[in-house]
């Protein structure tokens, strides 16, 4: 009796968000790998930043494309099959580039093929968890899911960047391939797709919602969300936060992610110190992250966006001139600022699309953060042009800024949504309170 008592009072969803985390954390060591291998590729093989930054770029893009059609694929066959192969892909993609000899295997491998397997484990893979497994405490864990990312950057980058100026590039890129492996099996024996698979509900719920999930389960997952798409973008919060994502990855991924240490190199920092200090950045976006998940259930989420976005573009904006050899106070106060506000806009801008678009809000998520990436994509090669043309960042660190505060008006002009206009909207998307079966 004691044991049966024991084994109810931890339930099973949070097992699964443990697994997920653990995988979003194994594809994160590649997605902290560009800023590290920029300098030496140029070195060893002659290429401009602008040439690596394609390729980054490329990657950028995939990420955030390929993540609306992974939401839909987890709904047709399963998070597990779609996960596992997708680290599976990160491993192949990150492990062959040490075969490259040209730029083009570069613009493949670290593009196109760890593109395709890091969208699969997007954000959209935390928004999908949380939808199924969980009723409370949805913002807070999607926080702590996203925090995964930060957390795999803190524990990959330092170790990249001493495997990148020490034993050479190519034993980076091979730790991360054998990283994303050793979480596959764990994800194929311990997750699980749906609460009704273990004979549970999710955690706050009532009781299963199998309905949805069969009717779904019969279309066609590329069909689904480019339908989901269709009918999203007739809608102006769609395209309100599609753009302020936009420039959410620009300012991140795009830019500070990508150029921050060559950036640093410019000024006379050492490569593992600068990456050190983006190590420092993933130690504070996860208190920042899960801290704006627990405020996205309590305080409307567009003021806090429009509250994010402003104060991550003021920050930018006095970048440039914290730049030195060394680490000085004034720079260590931007990186714990800026830790605080990296992906603090993900659990108010996830909790917005299931607020608005309901049963779809994890597909619609998927395209929003498919904008966030291809803002971070123009991000990455227009700093990399930038540095080869005037010989300096400072520009990208100034536009940046400007577009984030840019970013704040948008969140802050999507509006309330009263339970009318949240109900108008989801009709207009092609569900109703019903169809969302909800």
């Amino acid at each position: 009796m004691t044991m049966s008592t024991t084994r109810t009072r931890v339930h099973r969803a949070w097992y699964v968000a443990a697994v997920a985390f653990v995988a979003i954390l194994g594809a994160a060591g590649f997605r902290a790998t560009p800023g590290v291998l920029i300098t030496p590729l140029r070195e060893e093989f002659g290429w401009s930043a602008g040439t690596v930054s394609l390729a980054v770029s490329v990657n950028l893009v995939l990420y955030g494309l390929t993540a609306p059609f992974a939401a839909a694929l987890m709904d047709r066959f399963g998070m597990r099959r779609v996960v596992a192969l997708a680290l599976l892909l990160i491993a192949a993609g990150s492990g062959l580039t040490v075969l490259m000899t040209a730029s083009w295997h570069l613009l493949l491998l670290w593009g196109v093929l760890v593109g395709l397997g890091t969208g699969s484990m997007a954000l959209v893979f935390a928004a999908t968890v949380v939808d199924r497994w969980f009723v409370r405490h949805r913002g807070t864990v999607t926080g702590v899911l996203t925090a995964a990312g930060a957390t795999g950057q803190l524990i990959f980058l330092p170790v990249l960047a001493w495997l990148a100026e020490g034993p050479g590039w190519r034993f980076a890129s091979l730790t991360v391939a054998a990283a994303a492996l050793a979480v596959v099996p764990f994800v194929w024996w311990l997750l699980r797709d749906r609460p009704e698979d273990v004979g549970t509900t999710a955690l706050g719920g009532a009781e299963a919602e199998t309905e949805p999930r069969a009717a779904r389960g019969t279309v066609n997952p590329a069909v689904r969300a480019l339908t989901v798409l269709a009918a999203a973008a007739r809608t102006r919060p769609f395209w309100l936060l599609a753009g302020g994502f936009a420039i959410c990855g620009a300012s991140t991924n795009g830019l500070v992610g990508t150029h921050f240490i060559p950036a640093a190199h410019d000024h006379g920092m050492a490569e593992p110190v600068a990456a050190s200090l983006l190590a420092v950045i993933g130690i504070f976006d996860i208190a920042g992250t899960v801290a704006s998940g627990w405020l996205s259930d309590k305080i409307d989420p567009r003021v806090l966006l429009g509250v994010y976005y402003g104060l991550r573009g003021l920050s930018l904006m006095v970048l440039p001139g914290l730049f030195a050899a060394t680490t000085e106070p004034s720079m260590l106060i931007f990186i714990v600022f800026y830790g605080l506000d990296w992906v603090a806009t993900v659990p108010p801008t996830v909790a917005l699309c299931r607020r608005i678009y309901g049963a779809d809000g994890a597909v619609v998520f998927g395209w929003v953060f498919g904008s966030h990436q291809v803002g971070a994509a123009f991000a990455a090669i227009g700093a990399g042009l930038t540095r080869d043309h005037l010989g300096a960042y400072d520009l990208a660190w100034y536009g940046a800024g400007a577009l984030c505060l840019l970013a704040a008006g948008m969140s802050l002009a999507i509006g309330r949504f009263t339970e009318e206009r949240r109900t108008a909207a989801m009709v207009s998307t092609g569900h109703d309170e019903r169809a969302a079966g909800r």
